[in-house]
């Protein structure tokens, strides 16, 4: 992974709001094909960094840059259209719209086919809208939802839904994804099964910056993380680094919390 090219590179960024400082001078690298996680207490500036990274916040000062392309005063869809695509805290799947037409709808966003082409049920349209079947069955297979095509979205257990919320981010057919604490109110079953998953996106070479607090499975996923306090970063490193750093274990972990998550690693 040391040799691997920068995909994201934050460089002095810093975020007030009046006098209140959400990010001081935040500077760090995700590498092609890397997942690195983004710690911290709540309120240490880690889903204000995610909106910076995305478009939806204005830095104050500082640069990102996705593979060289400076993002600097792009909007949300404009950074997505670049590959960098994002999750959110909470599930925000088309409750009353089946598994296949969630992912479908989100797969409609990238067609080929023109409204006249579609009004009119021109043959373009319909070998587009084949592909765009296809597609949606091949994403659902990858994330393990296929069983579940033909169910409403809304009916699915809490874990299904997170796991949809990937699955339309994966629509948008990114080549980096940011994953804003995915595994949040799962249970010990449906966090495996997250961690599975993320294994088989970065076997297809996906570049992934997660957020999330639950230290086992940022231990067990990360090549490396980095840890954000009242908005300034007070570590990073790999996972063993991290869970040893003094500093981390007084701001963040406590010693319990250490020992747990050298636990988890072994």
């Amino acid at each position: 992974m040391t040799s691997a090219a920068p995909a994201l590179t934050i460089e002095h960024v810093a975020v007030h709001f009046g006098g209140l400082t959400a990010i001081a001078d935040m500077n760090f690298v995700v590498k092609e094909g890397e997942l690195l996680s983004l710690i911290g207490p709540n309120g240490a500036g880690k889903t204000t960094a995610f909106n910076v990274i995305t478009g939806f916040l204005k830095p104050t000062k500082g640069e990102v840059r996705y593979r060289g392309t400076s993002l600097s005063g792009l909007k949300p869809h404009q950074v997505a259209s670049l590959g960098l695509v994002r999750t959110f805290q909470r599930t925000s799947v088309f409750r009353v719209h089946t598994v296949f037409d969630n992912v479908l709808t989100g797969l409609h966003l990238r067609g080929r086919s023109s409204l006249f082409d579609t009004l009119l049920r021109l043959p373009r349209e319909r070998d587009s809208e084949r592909e765009l079947r296809d597609d949606a069955r091949q994403i659902l297979g990858l994330v393990g939802l296929e069983h579940r095509a033909h169910e409403d979205a809304g009916a699915l257990p809490y874990g299904d839904q997170r796991i949809l919320g990937v699955a339309l981010a994966l629509a948008a057919k990114p080549s980096m994804l940011l994953l804003d604490e995915p595994v949040s109110g799962m249970n010990a079953s449906e966090t495996n099964r997250f961690m599975r998953l993320l294994a088989k996106l970065r076997e297809r070479g996906m570049t992934i910056l997660l957020v999330e607090h639950d230290m086992p499975m940022v231990m067990g996923v990360s090549d490396r993380i980095v840890v954000l306090n009242y908005g300034r970063i007070i570590a990073e490193g790999p996972p063993a680094t991290i869970r040893d750093d003094p500093e981390v274990i007084r701001a963040y972990l406590g010693q319990a919390g250490a020992k747990r998550m050298g636990a988890a690693h072994a």
